[in-house]
Order: structure tokens, then sequence, then C-alpha cells
């Protein structure tokens, strides 16, 4: 399985950005949920939202009521709709894949906010 984060870049304080990661070479995989983690330089990752294949899902605090993660079943494909931007949301965006072997980490998408 390999996976493709796209959509970051820069955007203005309460500005949006959707980003999107594709699944490829899944075969016969069947995923058990897909998400997003973020990352700035020399701090740990940390979990921003996560969609289960039951539809679930679960956001940081400090992401709730502004982001939102979706699924496309028929794509292999997880989004992130991400309104009212702080500079706080500044990172990199990677995403992830579950199956039953465990996790597969994509590169990431940057995503940077200005004040």
């Amino acid at each position: 399985v390999q996976l493709q984060a796209s959509g970051g870049g820069l955007v203005q304080a309460g500005g949006s950005l959707r980003l999107s990661c594709a699944a490829s070479g899944t075969g016969d995989v069947n995923f058990l949920g897909m998400g997003w983690y973020r990352q700035t330089p020399g701090k740990q990752r940390d979990m921003v939202a996560t969609i289960s294949s039951g539809g679930g899902v679960d956001y940081s605090d400090s992401v709730k009521d502004r982001f939102t993660i979706s699924g496309d079943d028929t794509r292999n494909t997880v989004y992130l709709q991400m309104n009212s931007l702080k500079p706080e949301d500044t990172a990199n965006y990677i995403c992830y894949a579950a199956t039953a072997l465990g996790r597969t980490w994509g590169e990431g998408t940057l995503v940077t906010v200005s004040s």
C-alpha cells in the first residue's frame, strides 16, 4: 500500500484548505481506518482526525468543530476539510492507513497558516 497526500499550501489565518490522501496498491486489502496526524520540527506526531471503516470519526480537541474528516471507499481516499485555520495549525500533515498488518504512513503535505 502506498499513500499520496496532497492539498497543502500557504493560507491566511481564517482560511480553508482541503487535504486528500489516496491509497494505491491496495489489492484485496481491507482498511480498518485512515486518518491524519501532524508534526512540526522537533515535536512528536500528534493525531488530528481519524475515520474507521464503519464511518466512526474522532478529532483532537484542538481541531474539533473546525476540521472534518471524510472518506471515499470507492477511491480509497480520505479527505480533511480544514476551516478557520490558525497559525498554530501550521505543520506537516501526514496520512495513514490501518490494516490488520499495522499502519502505513504517507510522506505528508505541508500546511502553512500565516497570521
